[in-house]
């Protein structure tokens, strides 16, 4: 069975850190684009940022120059550095990927379950 498995969140207090992994299981021969969102009580799941096959990365405004996210392909993880945490950041952040390729077949838009990061003020 393909899945994606978080750790690393946590309780922080504002402007602390945190780093955020996911690690993808079984047989994979490729991984697609990478990417963590996140989800606030009462709000949608948003894009915090994503990793290309490239290297290249794309973040979301109200994370740019705080955020810094990785992938190790030979590792098969994705990770985020949180840093400069505010209040606002807390809810749950969900990995993402958007496409494997696998022992089983190709998977498509897998996720995690989800990893609380609740930031104090």
């Amino acid at each position: 069975q393909v899945q994606l498995v978080e750790s690393g969140g946590g309780l922080v207090q504002a402007g602390g850190s945190l780093r955020l992994s996911c690690a993808a299981s079984a047989s994979i021969f490729t991984i697609g684009t990478m990417g963590w969102y996140r989800q606030a009580p009462g709000k949608q799941r948003e894009l915090v940022a994503r990793i290309f096959r490239d290297g290249n990365t794309d973040y979301a405004d109200f994370v740019k120059g705080r955020f810094t996210i990785s992938r190790d392909d030979a590792k098969k993880t994705v990770d985020l550095q949180l840093n400069s945490l505010r209040p606002e950041d807390t809810a749950v952040y969900y990995c993402n990927v958007d496409r494997l390729g696998t022992n089983i077949g190709p998977v498509y838009d897998l996720w995690g379950q989800g990893t609380q990061v609740t930031v104090s003020s």
